[in-house]
């Protein structure tokens, strides 16, 4: 519009009532309008995730056994209140109801799978850091190569915990080398299975956290061999060995 054109509409503007004007900026405007609501809304959204964020102090997942509410608050809300760190700005996310079998039934194989689809999932994700599991879970994981040793770990981390931890401390069986793959597809003419033990688990389930939880058969927690959260993992095995729950 020229300089005469855009007086006219200024003016016209000006003798509109306000319902008028409403609906003038509405069907000219409505576009930039719509965009401007849009991006407010967006950046409020933005600040909100910032300022609400939590840090995953870990991963734990929970493979052949189940914890009901109190168990779940004993394992991280007291940890968090012992340990003076604050649930609103720290978290710890569980994985719940694992399962995992080499006997799987016809009913049970579908979740199984699906179970060690997550799992293997998280590892390679590195989102898994801590696994509590029963005597089957245990030793599906140890021959698996998934688990850490332990020793190296506290020794590093806390070796004032070391003294606490090795009653707890207990071994299994690792495949460290196979190629039934190789041998079975006719690419290696002798099958080789090599194992070793390992001390890459604590037997917890005579702690009162656990024991008071009606668990009938062993408990045992592993750590993930690929974990980036070793100090968190050791803080927080310092917390569930700590004097008097012993």
């Amino acid at each position: 519009m020229n300089k005469k054109e855009k007086a006219a509409r200024k003016e016209s503007f000006r003798e509109m009532d306000l319902p008028q004007k409403a609906d003038y900026i509405l069907t000219y405007y409505k576009i930039p309008i719509i965009a401007v609501i849009l991006a407010v809304i967006a950046l409020f959204s933005f600040v909100h995730r910032q300022l609400t964020k939590k840090e995953t102090l870990l991963y734990a997942g929970f493979i052949n056994v189940s914890i009901g509410e109190d168990l779940g608050a004993a394992l991280d809300g007291e940890y968090f209140r012992e340990a003076g760190i604050d649930p609103k700005k720290n978290e710890i996310i569980r994985y719940e109801a694992l399962y995992l079998s080499d006997d799987a039934d016809t009913l049970n194989h579908q979740y199984a799978y699906a179970s060690k689809t997550k799992i293997t999932a998280a590892i390679a994700d590195k989102t898994l850091d801590l696994v509590f599991m029963n005597r089957e879970g245990y030793d599906i994981l140890s021959r698996a190569g998934y688990l850490l040793e332990l020793e190296p770990l506290i020794q590093e981390n806390d070796p004032a915990l070391y003294g606490t931890a090795s009653p707890y401390l207990t071994q299994n069986e690792v495949i460290t080398e196979d190629n039934s793959i190789e041998y079975t597809l006719n690419e290696a003419s002798e099958l080789v299975i090599n194992t070793e033990f390992q001390t890459n688990a604590l037997s917890v389930g005579g702690l009162p956290v656990f024991s008071s939880a009606g668990f009938n058969g062993d408990v045992f927690i592993g750590v993930i061999a690929n974990t980036p959260r070793t100090q968190n993992v050791t803080a927080y095995l310092r917390w569930l060995l700590r004097e008097g729950t012993v």
